[in-house]
């Protein structure tokens, strides 16, 4: 008997406290080949991607959300969220497999219903980032470049007010994604000076599989920057 890589769980909604199904994947059926320099997971089986079903979407409101949301509600937000989202909705869930433009469509839903919460800046990025990889996945440049710029003016967001404080993200992982996501849009500027900071924590003990890293990409920069026209 073969099992399904996929499991359906019941997920409470933030928003209006309704229960509805969503399915995940299991961990011993997420094998990452390898990563690429922005952190992009490359599955070993391309048939199945975890990255499509970090989204939960309500099937009954709409509210799309991921397990790093706040549980928090600012007042007012909720009466926001009825206006622009649940008042439009049309009741469908996502609790089936999803291809690339289900998951595209959820991560949208998710950014929407993220920038209407007021989510951290380092939330939103990661949901811009994620928008990139997609699009990355089925070779759209255009839209990988328009989230990719998102996600690293968010990561500059979440530097400058160290809204990352207390998740995951230290400040030289959010220095080396400003910096390669810099270099992946052509700002070379900003990518020079953001990959010189990370090389620099490393005087203070910094976290050396990122300095590594760091180091080259800041030559991939300057072989990038010879190439370009005067």
């Amino acid at each position: 008997m073969i099992i399904s890589p996929y499991y359906e769980k019941d997920v409470e909604c933030l928003n209006c406290k309704k229960k509805f199904p969503t399915l995940k994947v299991r961990s011993k059926s997420i094998k990452v080949d390898h990563t690429e320099s922005d952190f992009h997971p490359i599955y070993a089986d391309n048939q199945v991607n975890a990255l499509y079903y970090n989204v939960f979407v309500c099937q009954h409101c709409g509210f799309s959300f991921t397990e790093d949301f706040n549980k928090y509600f600012a007042p007012g937000v909720k009466e926001q969220i009825t206006i622009q989202i649940s008042n439009n909705w049309i009741p469908h869930n996502f609790k089936s497999e999803r291809t690339v433009f289900d998951a595209i469509q959820a991560y949208k839903l998710a950014l929407l219903c993220a920038t209407i919460k007021k989510e951290k800046f380092v939330i939103i990025s990661g949901l811009t980032l994620r928008l990139a990889w997609l699009y990355r996945s089925i070779n759209n440049t255009g839209q990988e470049q328009r989230f990719l710029k998102m996600a690293r003016d968010f990561y500059m967001e979440s530097f400058s007010t160290e809204d990352f404080s207390g998740t995951q993200m230290s400040s030289i992982r959010i220095m080396y994604m400003i910096a390669e996501l810099s270099r992946r849009i052509n700002d070379y500027q900003n990518a020079t000076r953001f990959f010189s900071r990370v090389i620099e924590s490393q005087r203070v003990g910094g976290e050396a599989k990122l300095i590594e890293m760091a180091k080259e990409q800041w030559e991939l920069v300057r072989e990038e920057r010879e190439k370009m026209p005067l």
